[in-house]
């Protein structure tokens, strides 16, 4: 009888991390997508500064980009770890929980990508409740110009994880 209990177990697990690998895929392929949509409007904000609707638009991306790595996060709690972070700072602890392993898997993300992930988690919360004529581009500039390099380094870290899953 523990053995079937024990296959029943790996077996639902298997399904979990199959889910979680779907959905981290399509996350991932939509991410890309939204890079790929304002691809010109992120070259544009390199060389001149944005005007406020051209602002507004670039705090959307980053509010989605961060999103994006968040539902990832989710996943991977929900579906592997089999929990996700509740209360008031639910935000901060789930990013804390990427970087630590578990009995169930490896970190997904290193401190030095923690570190930058922070800064996006902040201006998520930032531009939620906030105006987007407060935006100021002297500081979503801080942002913007690395995210695309973010985005790569994110992408790196996951797909290690997820290679190690499969």
């Amino acid at each position: 009888m523990h053995s079937r209990n024990t296959l029943k177990k790996k077996v639902i697990f298997i399904g979990s991390l199959e889910k979680a690998i779907s959905q981290i895929i399509f996350e991932i392929q939509q991410i890309d997508e939204l890079f790929a949509s304002y691809q010109e409007l992120l070259e544009k904000s390199k060389t001149e500064e944005p005007t406020l609707i051209e602002l507004t638009a670039i705090g959307s991306i980053l509010h989605s980009f961060y999103n994006g790595i968040e539902n990832i996060f989710k996943t991977i709690g929900k579906n592997i770890d089999g929990e996700i972070p509740s209360g008031n700072h639910w935000h901060s602890q789930l990013i804390k929980q990427m970087t630590e392993a578990t009995s169930k898997r490896d970190p997904i993300i290193s401190e030095v990508l923690k570190g930058k992930l922070v800064d996006y988690l902040a201006f998520r919360h930032f531009f939620r409740n906030s105006y987007s004529f407060f935006l100021k581009w002297n500081e979503l500039k801080k942002l913007t110009d690395p995210v695309i390099t973010v985005w790569l380094e994110f992408k790196i870290e996951i797909s290690t994880f997820v290679k190690g899953q499969i």
